[in-house]
């Protein structure tokens, strides 16, 4: 038979460890190694035992103190807190550890990690359950998310089985106590020298079965079905933005109310524009002679046109701001702004005419033609003097 490991090299903590530096480590080891986790894996099985064994001598300060002072010696031959095949105290069904520090029978971390309605959870599960939660993701163009709409959308979602009204049952009321758990919902299974315990198999944890089950929902009492729904997109909504639609989930079962329905929205990108926030941003070409003599640049909004009046001597990047040409802001009567931002378009071909003027204008400005122009030159003289 090998030799037993230390119990705290097992836990991986220091002989110096705190009550709630054990408790921390048994949670993370017992996650890892649990048979629910690790079906038909003798190795962790065995680990998960070693877990529970060490953490019940170490947990408890008399046991602790024992351990520290004797090592393994202390619990053999029939010496008080012996395991297994010794004398009074003996170790606890790692189970029940395992329950007790993951915050109850069947509660608190341990039915988070195993699932409300999964292997190992107590609950009782014969009553109503509320139906589950639907997502959907909608795609919006800026116009429409910008505008607010109603929107009709198709989600597949159970509902009650018209055949037989919900019930499961062809004459709709053809229910008995399960035989498999006696109406528990529940049932035990052994492993090794610990339990388990599972939702019965053949009642899906209801506690009752149906003796004349409907040939359309196989006794379940619900189906699935396509299902329009209209919503309604508040004006100004946002990309990320979740909507819930109350009971537009999956119906619940026996008799249990439906879930909910939420949204997604996502934004397509738009050919234009760019939105930040409330506010939209554009990129528009100016003309060179406009930008060097002013003039007005005609430029779209999402309700139309705007016209920006242009200065003489505008620069290549330019931003104009447009206000309230933006987006609604969600909730309230205010809108954004729009940010205009100017990019000069040089010309590519000249014909010989246009090509005589434009170098007749470049002589009669000289070296510089732009402010941008003299700062640098001015700089880059000092540099090279």
């Amino acid at each position: 038979m090998a030799a037993k490991r230390d119990y705290y090299e097992v836990l991986g903590v220091a002989k110096t460890s705190t009550p709630e530096d054990l408790k921390k480590a048994y949670r993370k080891l017992a996650v890892q190694y649990h048979p629910d986790k690790n079906p038909g894996d003798k190795s962790a099985e065995e680990k998960f035992k070693e877990v529970g064994e060490a953490y019940d001598v170490l947990n408890d300060p008399e046991k602790r103190a024992a351990y520290d002072r004797y090592g393994h010696a202390a619990f053999q031959g029939g010496m008080p807190g012996a395991g297994a095949g010794g004398g009074g105290g003996g170790f606890h069904d790692p189970m029940d550890l395992f329950r007790e520090v993951f915050g109850g029978a069947g509660g608190g971390i341990f039915e988070h990690f195993f699932g409300g309605g999964g292997r190992g959870s107590r609950r009782s599960s014969s009553g109503p359950q509320r139906g589950s939660d639907l997502r959907y993701t909608l795609d919006l163009t800026l116009e429409e998310a910008a505008a607010g709409l109603e929107k009709e959308i198709e989600v597949e979602k159970l509902v009650p089985c018209k055949s037989c009204s919900g019930s499961g049952s062809t004459s709709g009321g053809g229910r008995k106590t399960c035989k498999t758990c006696g109406g528990a919902g529940q049932v035990i299974t052994s492993r090794g020298f610990f339990q388990i315990q599972q939702t019965c198999p053949d009642c899906d944890g209801s506690g009752e079965v149906v003796s004349d089950p409907c040939k359309a929902c196989h006794g379940i009492g619900r189906q699935k079905e396509r299902t329009k729904i209209r919503l309604r997109i508040p004006a100004g909504i946002e990309e990320g933005t979740q909507l819930r639609s109350t009971g537009n989930g999956d119906q619940g079962q026996r008799g249990g109310p439906p879930g909910d329905l939420y949204v997604l929205i996502r934004l397509k990108q738009h050919d234009i524009f760019e939105r930040e926030g409330d506010d939209l941003h554009c990129d528009m070409p100016l003309a060179f002679t406009t930008a060097a003599l002013g003039g007005e640049l005609e430029v779209p909004t999402l309700s139309g046109k705007a016209i920006v009046k242009i200065p003489a001597g505008t620069q290549n990047g330019t931003t104009f701001r447009i206000r309230g040409k933006g987006v609604k802001v969600m909730g309230r009567d205010n809108h954004g702004d729009l940010y205009v931002h100017v990019t000069i378009a040089v010309p590519t071909k000249l014909n010989p005419e246009q090509r005589e003027k434009l170098m007749a204008f470049k002589e009669s400005i000289g070296d510089h033609s732009s402010p941008q122009e003299e700062s640098f030159l001015d700089k880059a003289k000092r540099f090279f003097s």
